[in-house]
């Protein structure tokens, strides 16, 4: 091949190459310029009633467990798991053998005080005549009041120990505390009890009405309490509260929320709430667990769809379509939620108005700037 074929072979693979380059150029742009395809909504302001749940532990109003107060073996088991007792009725009898006999010995040392008592008291006014006839001297006089003094604080000794004594065998009839239902009886007859056992004879739970504890984010508490003035106030307006089960079935007596804590959990960023449910079925057990159900009333705010909300940790991002060149194409815009939703839907505080356009689903698969069927 000559030196000019070779040139000119040359020169018709570049400019192929070139034109080859150009073509696939136009092709990527006309790709990148075709509008996708998506479903679109137009926003407006609308009502919404937000039922949102927390999980929940349920108490009785009072749990007091119950420990005996002296030593010894159970004699009797008076009441049985699960029945209702009132206050003051016999739940436990420990052996009262030994605390009698202490009682009985208390009471007879009285005794001997007592005697002791009165001959150092007929001593004393024995001492005080003589002294007064100048038969004995003022150191006998002194002596035999002194006698006397200590014959009473002796008898005011004696007189506290049989109080122990007294106060230890009544201990021995451990009775309830209040009102309530008896929960386990892990001990039974004949086993060795006192006031250092781990675990409580029993548990008495007053349980007519119940203590039902949840907690509440502290977004979701700060707004309430914005809204309300004060922390006081936010608790005071809180809607009755409805309680779902541990078997999914909602319970028929609805609650109030009677208290919130005034301090923010550190290792869950949420605030303590307690809500209180009349239980006058005894359906309610304490130890359950459930779900606090509280409505949210919305009024006259702009909802999305969720799928139309792309998340980033704490950024919430719509893409609105927007008029460009004569083109529309989706722009990214930053909104502020409120702290809860529907789970299918967010609603808008601030970052869209009514009439605004916005895609409706898929705002994971959206670019900003991308172009809109």
């Amino acid at each position: 091949m000559t030196h000019k074929s070779l040139l000119r072979a040359l020169t018709i693979v570049v400019l192929g190459g070139a034109l080859l380059t150009a073509c696939k150029g136009k092709q990527q742009q006309s790709a990148q310029q075709t509008p996708a395809a998506f479903k679109t909504v137009k926003v407006k302001a609308e009502d919404r009633t937000i039922e949102t749940k927390y999980s929940a532990t349920i108490r009785g109003r009072q749990d007091i467990q119950v420990l005996p107060q002296v030593s010894g073996t159970l004699q009797r088991l008076c009441v049985t798991e699960g029945q209702r007792v009132s206050k003051g009725q016999t739940l436990f009898i420990i052996d009262q053998v030994p605390y009698q006999a202490a009682l009985n010995t208390a009471r007879a040392n009285l005794q001997a005080a007592k005697a002791a008592e009165a001959t150092a008291k007929l001593s004393a006014e024995s001492t005080k005549n003589l002294f007064e006839q100048q038969v004995v001297s003022e150191y006998d006089l002194q002596t035999a009041q002194n006698a006397y003094a200590q014959a009473q604080a002796s008898v005011a000794q004696a007189q506290a120990a049989v109080t122990n004594a007294a106060n230890s065998l009544s201990y021995t009839v451990v009775k309830s505390p209040a009102n309530g239902v008896v929960g386990t009886l892990p001990y039974r007859v004949g086993a060795l009890v006192g006031p250092s056992i781990p675990t409580p004879l029993t548990t008495v739970s007053d349980n007519h009405q119940m203590y039902v504890y949840f907690s509440m984010n502290e977004a979701q508490m700060l707004e309430k309490i914005r809204e309300a003035g004060s922390a006081e106030a936010a608790v005071k307006a809180m809607p009755a509260v409805r309680l779902q089960l541990v078997d999914g079935s909602e319970y028929e007596e609805s609650g109030v929320v009677e208290t919130a804590s005034g301090v923010v959990d550190q290792g869950t960023g949420s605030v303590n709430l307690r809500a209180v449910f009349n239980n006058p079925k005894g359906l309610l057990h304490s130890g359950s667990t459930g779900n606090v159900i509280i409505p949210v009333e919305i009024k006259n705010h702009i909802v999305v769809p969720a799928a139309a909300v792309k998340q980033l940790q704490t950024v919430h991002q719509v893409f609105k379509v927007v008029q460009k060149d004569g083109q529309r194409v989706a722009e990214g815009t930053n909104i502020e939620v409120a702290p809860y939703n529907t789970g299918k839907e967010f609603i808008v505080l601030s970052g869209l108005k009514e009439g605004d356009e916005i895609i409706a689903d898929g705002a994971g698969m959206v670019k900003d700037g991308a172009l809109v069927k």
